[in-house]
């Protein structure tokens, strides 16, 4: 039986998958919130609360300086957008 070793050091067999399979199709999921074995992949979470899309048309220069501005700073478009939003609302 292969055993698989996961990126946080815990071992699983197919043994163990083979049973995950079965428990999440019956609706069973293992563990509590925050733990490897329920947590959703992707990238981490940046807020508590529920995350909206604001769209607004900008001339193409001032996106441009944007993405300077972030590259400057080490940030993608979003983190120097969201970190300028927060910074001028005082949050």
């Amino acid at each position: 039986m292969a055993e698989y070793k996961m990126k946080g050091g815990v071992t699983l067999t197919d043994a163990d998958f083979e049973r995950m399979a079965t428990e999440a199709e019956a609706g069973v999921y293992p563990g509590t919130p925050g733990e490897w074995i329920v947590c959703p992949q992707g990238r981490p979470r940046i807020a508590e609360e529920e995350l909206v899309v604001v769209t607004c048309k900008v001339p193409r220069s001032q996106r441009d300086a944007m993405d300077r501005k972030a590259e400057q700073r080490g940030e993608t478009r979003s983190e120097w957008m969201r970190n300028t939003f927060a910074a001028a609302l005082g949050m």
